[in-house]
């Protein structure tokens, strides 16, 4: 508890520091030309560098398309990789501009430690995954496991909570990262491993067999994942809000990367003349140009192509849009006017 008190209390004093320097984000990414995007230090779909160092996943391309919007070139990011631990503090110093790391909105993250959700870009739960030959088919069969859990993190709490709720023991294995997760998991060092169940999904497709193992069906908790910026910052949260919505909003249109162009040239549609910029200034009113939303669909693509791309069932993630659905098709993905 000490420790939780002392490390609030510095993130909380850093900030006030940072927000005083960085109150106008956007012009200091203007004027850096870059926008330094806290992402997570390897998560296959959602965010991970290639053998020549170059990023992508679900993740990634939201701080591409923010960069598009800004910078007009969504090649223009730095990708800072962050630890659960690392993280609120990368953002809170100003190391980063904005954090895109499966983070889940807690009402203490944004009350304590002083951070913005501008939008929810993947709405998620907690769940576990063990090996196929141990027999587990469900996680009222895991008291006295022993369970790797990424330290600093949303889902260390929510286990506690669990197994105290169902009368049951476990052993916590402290990690740091998804890459030391999935190498203690492979190696037995745990009976389990727990964190979203969609890193869960990507965690698993990078193992040698997947098909050797499981995740449980039972979800835990809930965890609206989304991008993070500082409080006191309006302005920069709109932007990155914003921005999210227009891919949303694109798919709900059909507006894609491919035609984007001939869109922006005027349609019959009043809110896809407005969203692209052919009609009214809602790039001025953020201080981004008017054509930021074709720019920041058109670095990757709607948000549609953006989750089939990365993490959708024809990939070796193989998430189902479920939640994460138009709001048209079942699901949560809604985007407000742009008016």
């Amino acid at each position: 508890m000490k420790t939780s008190v002392i490390f609030g209390t510095l993130v909380v004093a850093g900030l006030s520091v940072a927000g005083a320097a960085s109150a106008g984000t956007l012009d200091d990414v203007k004027a850096r030309g870059v926008v330094n995007c806290g992402v997570n230090t390897g998560l296959v779909g959602f965010a991970a560098p290639d053998a020549n160092g170059n990023w992508s996943g679900f993740d990634v391309a939201l701080c591409k398309a923010v960069a598009a919007a800004v910078l007009g070139d969504p090649a223009k990011v730095k990708y800072v990789p962050t630890t659960g631990q690392t993280r609120f503090t990368a953002l809170a110093s100003g190391e980063v501009d904005l954090l895109v790391r499966n983070t889940t909105r807690t009402f203490s993250r944004e009350t304590d430690l002083k951070m913005d959700f501008p939008a929810i870009n993947y709405y998620d739960g907690q769940g576990f995954m063990v090996r196929k030959d141990s027999g587990v088919t469900s996680a009222k069969e895991l008291n006295g496991a022993s369970v790797c859990i990424q330290t600093g993190t949303t889902t260390e709490l929510n286990l506690a909570d669990y197994f105290k709720s169902n009368g049951m023991t476990y052993q916590p294995i402290a990690i740091d990262s998804n890459a030391e997760g999935e190498q203690q998991f492979l190696a037995g060092a745990c009976d389990a491993y727990t964190t979203d169940a969609s890193g869960l999904a990507a965690t698993r497709a990078a193992f040698p067999s997947p098909q050797d193992y499981i995740i449980l069906p039972e979800i835990i908790s809930k965890e609206p994942l989304g991008p993070a910026v500082r409080h006191g910052d309006n302005n920069w949260g709109d932007i990155v809000g914003w921005t999210f919505y227009a891919l949303v909003a694109g798919e709900e249109y059909g507006v894609t990367a491919a035609n984007v162009d001939e869109l922006a040239k005027g349609t019959e549609n009043p809110e896809i003349n407005r969203l692209l910029g052919h009609e009214g200034n809602l790039g001025a009113m953020m201080g981004v140009p008017n054509d930021w939303a074709v720019k920041a669909i058109k670095a990757g693509g709607n948000y549609g192509e953006i989750f089939e791309a990365n993490i959708g069932e024809k990939t070796p993630i193989g998430l189902a849009r479920g939640l994460n659905a138009q709001w048209t098709q079942g699901g949560l993905m809604y985007a407000p006017p742009f008016r």
